[in-house]
């Protein structure tokens, strides 16, 4: 049986995305999937292509999962932990031995990186909406990912609103902040190197 064409494949994913987004507002973060040039910004932002271990905190249909594969090295792993289960199934269809799927909680991010015999991240790259969870979530969630990022490594969240930058400045100090125009609607990308906190 032939696989679907890449294009039919980014449109179910838009038509998931959208209607999870619908019942669960609160979990995710934008109506549709991040475009190809959020995708490049965010990648180049951790600096994928140079990373050992990597933690994807909420792949949603796994656009960004499948684009940091692409530069990731070979030997390198991806934990992608996404809480709604229907994502967590579309991620799970990606095959690359590289990739583990996770359905869970962020704020387990140690508990669950650790179940699966991975070190300290290079980088974490997060697509969860810490403007619609609490600020206790969102702070817990942070702080655990900062505790737990390798000394040289780059925390980056994609967001809408900018509520991640105040909640990360305790833990991991002030962000460099861009912006992605070409993207619906344009996002912002929030960048910490714990080296430099």
């Amino acid at each position: 049986m032939f696989d679907k064409p890449r294009n039919q494949k980014r449109v179910n994913g838009h038509l998931v995305f959208a209607l999870q987004f619908l019942r669960h507002p609160r979990q995710i973060g934008s109506i549709i999937p991040s475009s190809v040039f959020l995708e490049r910004r965010v990648i180049a932002a951790a600096d994928i292509a140079a990373a050992n271990v990597v933690v994807e905190l909420g792949p949603g249909t796994g656009g960004m999962t499948q684009a940091m594969l692409k530069v990731l090295p070979p030997k390198a792993r991806l934990l992608s932990i996404e809480i709604n289960p229907h994502f967590h199934a579309l991620v799970s269809r990606i095959r690359d031995d590289r990739l583990i799927p996770h359905l869970g909680s962020a704020a387990g991010i140690q508990e669950i990186a650790a179940a699966h015999g991975l070190g300290r991240p290079d980088a974490i790259v997060s697509g969860i909406p810490f403007s619609t969870m609490s600020p206790e979530l969102g702070s817990q969630i942070l702080a655990r990912a900062s505790a737990f990022l390798a000394e040289s490594g780059r925390f980056v969240a994609y967001q809408l609103n900018p509520r991640v930058a105040a909640l990360g400045r305790p833990f991991l100090g002030a962000p460099e902040i861009d912006t992605e125009l070409l993207n619906l609607p344009p996002m912002r990308v929030f960048r910490w190197a714990k080296s430099a906190t």
